[in-house]
């Protein structure tokens, strides 16, 4: 297991701050070794660092309360949604409270005519989308857990949408925080657009709960596709593949997802979830419009496969096939890991120029292939984003080693190829050696706006900043 870094605790002021939440929440702060052990979970490889106590608040006042008291004492704030992140987000290295904003669940409305909706932060997209279906509409965010709502604007989460709908960044209208001194801020308000001051609500979302809770977010909404048409095509190689998804963007075509699956990837699907594709490289696409445009969509991307030897094309607009294949792609990481049973599954992800994509997936195939690591490859590659899920056994410090090579050297490449270090996983703990490589003098000021909201570090202290204590 990854060590993380532990800082200094301030023991007097967690046992102060957990008495005075206690008497104010009761039973809904709790301090038992296995709830504290959940919430300090992390899927990777980074050791658990419990909080010392969890609290769960109802409402953006409870969220406000928590924190002045927390202020008062200099104690850590670490927020909290379902525990999908991958990078020890919700990792509690100074201790502190760690505040749960799952029964902070409520769609408290929705503006079908303006196209947006108002929620709190524990709405899980999947709840949200299923509030949604019987008006038409839905949020196109889509990346794959079933995060919640304010967990996904916190780290700018995007997923298989993003190539037509863009990420959290592009649908967050507006939203509601308590900042480190426990004020409840609101950044604007239902309109599509303002030139009026600051873009606060960008600067929140992304900051990995570094500046501020988020408390209650204005959501853009779309109207559910007349038509939607899925389509797979296998090829020959991922280069070939990753050449098709480069001239399918360059060519204009509105697809609204492109994923890639590598042979290892595909087996594995086969596996997983009983298909039966071809076992090389395979693309997965979907399509939205008229019926007609939709299948005009599928049809021109066929020709275009075709000119990079893709084969076994299949298109088709019936839910059933479409549900079947999309959930198989949904549970790839379950499914990767049957690759090697017993093993640990360690994602990572960059994002590259599209120009670029190719040489980067293909130089990512080589060097596992050199280091002897068992890594399927799968991504969002519409926009250039990838994923590797390299497969070790966490007991072999050769092969930890080896994993902590890779991922170091395939955070350089994309960097180099004027890329991230992260599509949309995040800093966390375990990318923040990368953030100063790739955006340098930058993150001075990244450190200096910290600073200033947040003097004491009391706000998920240790996360996206290296040297932040």
């Amino acid at each position: 297991m990854m060590q993380a870094t532990a800082l200094p605790r301030n023991e007097t002021g967690i046992e102060t701050v957990i008495g005075v939440l206690k008497q104010r929440f009761g039973d809904r702060l709790q301090t038992g070794a296995a709830i504290r052990e959940q919430h300090g979970h992390t899927t990777t490889w980074i050791e658990n660092q419990s909080p010392d106590a969890v609290v769960f608040p109802h409402t953006t006042q409870d969220v406000s309360e928590i924190v002045k008291t927390c202020a008062a004492h200099r104690v850590p704030v670490i927020p909290f949604g379902t525990g999908t992140s991958l990078e020890g987000h919700v990792n509690a290295p100074a201790g502190g409270i760690s505040v749960d904003l799952m029964q902070m669940d409520k769609v408290l409305a929705v503006h079908a005519e303006d196209l947006d909706c108002v929620v709190q932060p524990g709405v899980t997209r999947e709840a949200l989308n299923t509030h949604l279906r019987d008006q038409g509409l839905f949020f196109p965010i889509d990346p794959g857990a079933n995060a919640s709502l304010g967990g996904m604007a916190a780290t700018r989460a995007s997923g298989t949408n993003a190539v037509r709908y863009g990420t959290m960044r592009d649908n967050v209208l507006s939203l509601e925080a308590v900042m480190p001194d426990g004020q409840i801020i609101r950044t604007g308000h239902r309109a599509k657009k303002s030139s009026a001051g600051y873009d606060l609500a960008r600067l929140l979302i992304g900051a990995e709960g570094t500046l501020g809770i988020i408390t209650e977010l204005t959501l853009r909404l779309q109207g559910i596709p007349e038509a939607i048409s899925s389509a797979r095509c296998s090829f020959p190689s991922v280069d070939a593949a990753c050449r098709a998804v480069m001239m399918t963007i360059q060519y204009g075509i509105p697809v609204a997802r492109i994923e890639l699956l590598d042979e290892m990837s595909v087996q594995a699907a086969n596996a997983y979830s009983g298909l039966s594709l071809p076992e090389t490289p395979l693309l997965l696409l979907e399509f939205h419009g008229s019926e007609s445009g939709a299948a005009e969509q599928a049809e021109t991307f066929g020709q275009i496969a075709e000119e990079f030897g893709g084969t076994d094309f299949a298109a088709t607009s019936t839910t059933e096939e479409r549900n079947k294949l999309w959930q198989a792609r949904h549970d790839m990481y379950w499914a990767c890991l049957q690759l090697r049973p017993g093993a640990r599954g360690i994602s990572t992800d960059v994002c590259v120029p599209i120009s670029r994509l190719a040489e980067c997936v293909t130089s990512t195939q080589q060097k596992a292939a050199d280091l002897g690591l068992l890594a399927p490859i799968v991504g969002h590659v519409g926009d250039g984003n990838f994923h590797t899920l390299i497969l070790i056994d966490m007991q072999n410090t050769e092969e930890v080693a080896k994993a902590e090579e890779f991922v170091g050297w395939l955070n350089d490449l994309a960097i180099s190829m004027e890329g991230t270090c992260t599509g949309e996983h995040g800093i966390g703990q375990g990318k923040r050696p990368y953030l100063i490589k790739e955006l340098g003098a930058a993150t001075q000021y990244m450190a200096a706006i910290k600073a200033a909201l947040d003097p004491e570090n009391i706000m998920n202290p240790g996360k996206v900043l290296a040297g932040q204590s």
